[in-house]
């Protein structure tokens, strides 16, 4: 029994040392369909819920508009003149899009100093943190899906400031995000107790 829990545990760790190259989900707009599929990113967003009390169909549906689950995701070239590429248009990048400024704030605050912006694990516990603080700077309940993207798209500061208001076409994908995270929502409470009967999960995990 204990050179086969040995075995899996090899085999485990394999694949999380190559989690940089996992697929996007074939179906993102069921988040039962994308935890069947990646069973380890269900985990891993139920391990930031525990964190940071954040319900997990709020990050999953930000993560979504941010970068279709992507982990190498990056934001559009910026040119000059028009034409000559130069860069990107902001430091963001992976899952979460984090942008560097903020994903070191992260860093320092958490002690996560291993965190990678293109690991699952990592981005979606960002993203934990990231609505835990905007509950406390703003005052945005977790739960807002709405509310919380607007100020994860324009910082705490520009929320403040209502820079949104000028964004006819944010406060759209703002209303997108949410809609989706309410039908993730819906959709979890289908699925999460049988998500939660991962066999091989509960072996060498629990």
């Amino acid at each position: 029994m204990r050179k086969t829990k040995l075995f899996f545990s090899s085999i485990i760790a394999v694949l999380l040392l190559t989690s940089c190259a996992t697929p996007p989900p074939k179906n993102p707009e069921n988040v039962c369909e994308i935890f069947r599929e990646h069973r380890d990113w269900y985990f891993a967003a139920k391990d930031a819920r525990e964190r940071w009390g954040v319900p997990i169909h709020v990050p999953m549906s930000m993560m979504y508009q941010e970068s279709s689950f992507r982990a190498d995701a990056l934001p559009p070239r910026d040119y000059l003149l028009g034409f000559i590429p130069w860069g990107r248009v902001s430091s963001a990048y992976g899952y979460s899009q984090a942008k560097t400024m903020t994903w070191d704030d992260y860093v320092r605050e958490t002690g996560n100093s291993w965190a990678d912006r293109d690991e699952f694990e990592d981005a979606i516990d960002f993203m934990g943190w990231f609505i835990f603080k905007t509950q406390k700077l703003n005052k945005i309940s977790k739960w807002d899906a709405y509310n919380q993207y607007l100020n994860y798209h324009e910082g705490w500061g520009g929320f403040k400031r209502k820079t949104y208001k000028k964004k006819a076409w944010l406060v759209k994908v703002a209303r997108k995000v949410d809609n989706r995270a309410k039908r993730y929502s819906s959709q979890l409470k289908s699925c999460e107790a049988d998500l939660n009967k991962s066999w091989l999960w509960r072996l060498f995990f629990d």
